[in-house]
């Protein structure tokens, strides 16, 4: 791919609608290198393509924008990622920097923000949306790395296979996407069960929903 000398963008979002207009918007500014529709291929994508910012819906199918983010990151560290997202959440919001994020934004934003949060994050700034009232700086240093797990003694997999399960994904379609057998993935939900003390398919997405897994 020739060198354009613009920055490279990855966007990711669910809505092919709003991916597009994302797409629309920003090719103005900037190279605008792939748009995919959930948090597995934005994984896969920005490993492979090294994106100089990744704009991410936080609440994406297979695989949420929070974990896309600090996958991302560990891989990747260099790839800033801007969390976009409905909830005027300051935990949420928290949780976005912990996992390694350079922004975030709400929906409800004007266009230009966005290419105002790009460029701000292009030159090693941090920038979050004026409508979240909590200081950026008072939330967390985003320049120590992450040492607790968010969702506590799970596994990548077993995280895999909640949210798969909690968007109400049978165990043989869960298989399929992760390239399981349904008996592995039968056991990663017996063991996510267990550990978190979870006695039913309710409790499941309840604890998704709760713990930031799955978005309603």
């Amino acid at each position: 791919m020739p060198d354009t000398g613009r920055a490279r963008i990855l966007i990711a979002d669910d809505h092919v609608l709003v991916a597009d207009a994302f797409k629309t918007l920003l090719q103005a500014y900037f190279e605008v290198v792939a748009t995919v529709y959930d948090g597995r291929s934005l994984v896969e994508t920005a490993i492979a393509m090294s994106p100089d910012v990744v704009l991410v819906d936080i609440g994406m199918p297979l695989l949420n924008g929070l974990e896309a983010a600090d996958r991302i990151k560990k891989v990747k560290p260099e790839v800033k990622v801007i969390l976009i997202t409905v909830s005027c959440d300051p935990v949420l919001e928290e949780e976005a920097f912990e996992r390694g994020a350079s922004g975030y934004l709400l929906k409800t934003s004007a266009a230009d923000e966005l290419v105002t949060a790009i460029n701000r994050v292009l030159a090693g700034e941090t920038y979050s949306t004026t409508k979240v009232a909590t200081p950026r700086a008072s939330l967390v240093d985003t320049t120590k790395p992450r040492s607790d797990q968010a969702h506590g003694p799970l596994t990548d997999r077993q995280l895999e296979v909640l949210q798969l399960l909690a968007e109400g994904r049978s165990m043989k379609e869960a298989a399929w996407v992760l390239k399981l057998t349904p008996r592995t993935v039968a056991y990663h939900k017996y063991r996510l069960m267990k550990r978190l003390d979870l006695r039913s398919d309710a409790d499941v997405v309840q604890y998704a929903l709760k713990s930031h897994v799955l978005f309603s």
